[in-house]
């Protein structure tokens, strides 16, 4: 069953509040996490969830936009099903590997921390993923192609433009064998915007 702790109004969840199993814990990457998860971790191996799917559903003020102008960035939205990779991390390094994603997806407590299946190639098991929130203001819904793509062609933020996000999510789910059609439809409309604008110049 999926494990998530109850989170009261105006309360930021900690990371000892998450009834995490004891011993090495499962983290399920889906965005940036894939190249640049931010923790040590033993081993690595593609997975699969059902529930959730990948989606450029999360506003950026910082990383990927700014407030005046959010980008987007990814998020886990209810349906479907999302591929990935979970890292092991050994029982030693949980607690610092928490408290590193807690201060890098928990600052505007945007996610809802959930503990789902994951379907690795040789077995199930339990990994913590970060859901987005439909009801936080920095959720951004189910957006058209030609939203989504006006905002990753022209946002950036402290870590570079939204459109390299997109671009490197993209590379690092081919290296597994993934094609997410949406969000290449979603890159071939933000490439189509740029060519626009730069034969206006």
């Amino acid at each position: 069953m999926d494990n998530a702790a109850t989170v009261k109004p105006g309360h930021a969840l900690r990371p000892s509040e998450l009834s995490v199993p004891r011993g090495d814990l499962w983290i399920f990457g889906y965005g940036s996490l894939m190249w640049d998860p931010g923790f040590p971790y033993v081993r690595w191996a593609p997975a699969l969830i059902y529930g959730y799917h990948r989606a450029l559903c999360i506003f950026s003020n910082r990383w990927r936009g700014t407030p005046e102008r959010p980008g987007l960035v990814l998020g886990l939205d209810r349906g479907g099903a999302c591929r990935g990779i979970a890292f092991l991390v050994a029982r030693a390094d949980v607690a610092p590997a928490l408290d590193a994603l807690w201060s890098r997806e928990m600052r505007r407590r945007v996610y809802r921390p959930r503990l789902l299946r994951a379907r690795l190639p040789d077995k199930e098991v339990r990994a913590l993923a970060f859901i987005a929130d439909p009801k936080h203001a920095g959720y951004a819904g189910r957006l058209s192609i030609e939203e989504i793509a006006e905002r990753v062609a022209n946002c950036r933020g402290a870590r570079g433009p939204n459109l390299e996000y997109l671009v490197r999510t993209i590379g690092h789910l081919a290296e597994l064998g993934v094609r997410d059609h949406h969000l290449l439809r979603v890159l071939a409309a933000a490439r189509a915007l740029e060519t626009t604008r730069a034969a206006s110049r």
